[in-house]
């Protein structure tokens, strides 16, 4: 018997035989779910923080450009208004307050007693001393008299002898003239001869006598003149530390810090209280230790009083810093405002430079961390922290030497949390 296959059976025809549009459908799928996978993978490292990135609140940073812009170089100031000149006055002897002429916040002439005091001991001196002074001038006067006699009895004697001299120069001549007409003989001549030449001899020795003796009485003279001077200013001394015993102020203005009382007791160089200039102001206040390189006296300032800018001027630097500040002293170039209170406070601009075109970005709390670094925005979602040089500040401006350009963004919010970390992930 002979076995046959018909067309269309057996295990040839049991194979399922694919389409070739259906392989493709399939590795297209296959493909789309790796795309979906890498791009997933993609994804979710971007917006995965990494080691040197944190992820923050769009809400809870502030932003600022970067401008090209004049540069406004001042500082604001908060000043306070203090008289222009301070004098202490301070005791310069010491007692017990036996009465006050003046009180706290009076207006006082140069040399107005301010108080009396009471020192017994030191009166009981001064009496004493000055009866030994006034002795002593006693004596003084006592030889200046026996010089100035000593030299009128010299003048008298010299113009004695110079008539006496006269007298026999005249009684010669009238011998002289009977001698040569043979009347008188020699011997009656000779004796006038011989008293003229002893009046010649002796106004001589006198006159030699007087100018010694004037130069010894001279320097006597400058010597009692001088110890007399001397006595007297020591007396002056004396009473001048007695009158020490009366405050007084030693110029014109207002009294302040006056505080004594009646019974009080002052040692010499207590302070006893201080006088201010009426109607002459100083302002002081204190500037950011980040300015004390370009401050310097003679700088220009403004002062808002009343609508009305005065100016001003700086006129003394107290460079010690505390608490991260060092204070200032400006004074008035012009006119000086009216009605103006010790204490009172005013607003100042302290102009440092003229105002100049710059790259400029907003000033922040980003300052704070020194100015080197800054946040610069890439897109919207991203900031990455980028080395600057940061110059001269206003309150509304920090000056941009390198590192940041027109037209760039930058975080202004403070960066101390965020010190640790190169990037921040904007959400």
């Amino acid at each position: 018997m002979i076995e046959t296959t018909l067309p269309g059976t057996g295990a040839a025809m049991d194979r399922r035989i694919e389409r070739p549009h259906a392989k493709r459908r399939k590795r297209i799928v296959r493909g789309g779910l790796s795309i979906a996978v890498v791009a997933a993978a993609v994804l979710l490292w971007v917006l995965m923080p990494g080691a040197n990135a944190l992820t923050v609140d769009a809400a809870a940073i502030r932003t600022g450009d970067v401008v090209r812009a004049p540069f406004r170089d001042f500082v604001p100031l908060r000043a306070e208004v203090a008289p222009l000149r301070t004098v202490f006055v301070t005791a310069i002897s010491g007692g017990q307050v036996a009465d006050l002429a003046a009180s706290d916040g009076a207006m006082v002439a140069a040399g107005t007693p301010l108080a009396r005091l009471s020192n017994p001991s030191l009166e009981l001196d001064v009496a004493s001393r000055s009866a030994e002074i006034v002795g002593q001038l006693s004596a003084i006067s006592g030889q200046r008299l026996s010089v100035q006699n000593t030299r009128q009895d010299g003048a008298r004697d010299l113009a004695e002898a110079r008539n006496a001299l006269s007298k026999a120069r005249t009684l010669l001549a009238q011998k002289q003239v009977l001698f040569d007409r043979g009347i008188i003989t020699r011997a009656a001549i000779d004796p006038v001869r011989e008293d003229v030449g002893y009046q010649q001899a002796r106004v001589a020795a006198l006159d030699r006598g007087t100018a010694e003796a004037g130069a010894t009485l001279a320097d006597q003279s400058s010597g009692i003149a001088a110890t007399a001077r001397q006595l007297r200013e020591s007396l002056a001394m004396v009473w001048a530390s007695l009158s020490a015993l009366v405050l007084r102020a030693p110029v014109a203005g207002r009294l302040t810090a006056f505080t004594l009382q009646p019974g009080q007791t002052l040692k010499a160089g207590d302070p006893v209280g201080q006088i201010d200039s009426e109607g002459q102001w100083k302002l002081t206040a204190d500037v950011d230790q980040f300015y004390l390189g370009r401050v310097r006296a003679g700088l220009g300032a403004a002062a808002d009083i009343d609508d009305r800018s005065y100016a001003m001027s700086v006129i003394k630097i107290l460079p010690q810093v505390t608490e991260g500040r060092f204070r200032v002293e400006l004074g008035f170039r012009g006119t000086v405002p009216a009605g103006l209170n010790r204490g009172q406070t005013l607003d100042v601009r302290l102009v440092l430079g003229a105002d100049r075109p710059a790259v400029v970005a907003p000033s922040g709390g980003w300052l704070d961390a020194g100015g080197t670094t800054a946040f610069v925005l890439d897109g919207n979602a991203k900031a990455v922290r980028r080395a600057i040089v940061a110059g001269r500040r206003n309150p509304d401006q920090v000056e941009i030497i390198s590192g940041l350009a027109p037209g760039e963004r930058i975080v202004t919010t403070a960066l101390g949390t965020y010190t640790p970390f190169q990037t921040l992930l904007i959400r």
